[in-house]
């Protein structure tokens, strides 16, 4: 009888060894009840897609938002956004324009009470270049003749106010106050100085929108506001579109000719 129970007990001891390192093993292997420590210079912190862009706080024009949701909206906007990266422009004379010619055009916008983001006009009208535009527009504006003369700029006679920053920047806050005026929308209104007021309301009129994002204009036309919002994001936040040194560049260019446009 000792005999037996002493091989009783013992079984029953091997059995109560195994079953604790069941509990052991079903513990390690459930996943909930692990901790495991990772390294933070070993974790990934880069999104894995790329980040969308609602309601990103510069897409916007004139405090007018852009309906991001609808998909040909979404598609343009990053185009336009792309387009405009260091990686494809390859140049800092954005910056550097922008540098120059804001502290005059600022205080001029708050006077006669237009929106900010109409200083990113004439970055996308004169862009990358300078002088007179094949169609005759010219300056930072790029004033058509006619409609220069109409805002009181004189264009002839050896003389082109087209060419004075400050001087041209009033005209053309009259001349998009006028726009708003007609159109009730600072979108509408940046169009029109784009494309005009007469082929605006005859786009308007046939297709019967007025809502800017939802209409069928001429290329142009059609991505002109994306311009103007992607040089805002570029503008603003040179770093994020690649802009990493343009700041150097500002103070080598003394001899910069927008500096003409202040006399």
């Amino acid at each position: 009888m000792g005999k037996k129970h002493l091989i009783t007990c013992s079984v029953i001891f091997v059995l109560v060894i195994i079953s604790r390192l069941n509990i052991f093993s079903t513990t390690a292997a459930n996943p909930a009840k692990q901790v495991r420590y990772v390294a933070p210079e070993l974790v990934n912190t880069q999104p894995l897609v790329e980040p969308v862009v609602e309601n990103h706080p510069d897409f916007n024009f004139a405090n007018e938002a852009v309906p991001t949701d609808i998909a040909k909206v979404d598609t343009k906007l990053k185009k336009s956004l792309k387009k405009h990266r260091y990686k494809n422009l390859q140049t800092n004379i954005l910056h550097i324009k922008a540098d120059k010619m804001f502290p005059v055009i600022e205080p001029i916008l708050k006077e006669y009470g237009i929106p900010e983001d109409f200083k990113y006009v004439p970055l996308v009208e004169s862009g990358l270049r300078e002088g007179t535009s094949p169609k005759g527009a010219r300056g930072a504006w790029q004033f058509m003749p006619g409609t220069a003369r109409s805002y009181g700029l004189k264009v002839g006679h050896g003389v082109d106010e087209r060419l004075n920053l400050r001087k041209s920047t009033i005209a053309a806050c009259k001349y998009i106050k006028d726009l708003y005026n007609e159109f009730n929308s600072w979108t509408l209104a940046a169009a029109a100085y784009n494309n005009g007021s007469v082929k605006l309301e005859r786009a308007i009129n046939k297709q019967n929108e007025d809502n800017y994002f939802r209409m069928t204009l001429n290329h142009e036309t059609g991505s002109y506001i994306y311009k103007l919002i992607a040089m805002k994001a570029i503008i603003k936040h040179p770093k994020k579109y690649g802009y990493k040194n343009y700041y150097s560049y500002l103070h080598k260019t003394p001899e910069w000719p927008l500096l003409a446009f202040n006399n």
